[in-house]
């Protein structure tokens, strides 16, 4: 089980860092202006949506092994809102301000911590659902800053994956390790 639990906090490192990655490659090609851009009333702007997965962070990964993961001193709704006076440079420090309060606690955590309870917003959870919750979380308001800024960017938008009709120069193809039947 050590092993299987060893293997799981590597895979779930790699996968923020993946997310935390895209992320930054999105917001890499925005101008500072797309920063607080909303396409409506009721979506986010990248600063929000930042701030938000910043807010969420502290809370959740702040004694993450011996406090609720909703802490008293957050008011989540202020994390949607965003000043006039907010600058690229201020959403870039919540950005890397909420991976710190991430990895910090990802790093201190042992194979035998990931069957633990920890509780989030008084409901029980192991750390790995815990730290899945916050994986799904988070690849799902980096997928929307990742579509805000492709939208924002339009034909200057270069392609964080495989770019639209090379799809095949990106296949595999496997050896023929035995010969077929006939």
């Amino acid at each position: 089980m050590t092993d299987l639990a060893s293997h799981y906090l590597e895979e779930i490192k790699r996968q923020f860092r993946g997310h935390k990655r895209m992320g930054e490659a999105a917001m890499a090609q925005l101008e500072d202006k797309d920063f607080f851009v909303t396409l409506d009333p009721e979506s986010n702007s990248v600063a929000a949506l930042v701030k938000h997965i910043a807010g969420n962070a502290r809370s959740r990964f702040t004694d993450f092994l011996t406090s609720d993961g909703e802490k008293p001193d957050r008011f989540r709704d202020r994390e949607f809102e965003v000043s006039a006076k907010t600058t690229r440079e201020e959403v870039m420090r919540w950005w890397e301000q909420a991976w710190s309060h991430l990895f910090s606690t990802l790093d201190s955590l042992k194979p035998e911590d990931v069957q633990r309870i920890v509780t989030i917003r008084q409901q029980p959870h192991t750390v790995m659902q815990a730290l899945n919750r916050a994986l799904a979380h988070y690849a799902q308001h980096i997928g929307q800053l990742v579509f805000l800024a492709k939208h924002l960017r339009s034909s200057e938008w270069q392609t964080l994956s495989i770019p639209r009709g090379k799809s095949e120069d990106y296949k595999v193809v496997a050896p023929q390790t035995h010969k077929p039947a006939r």
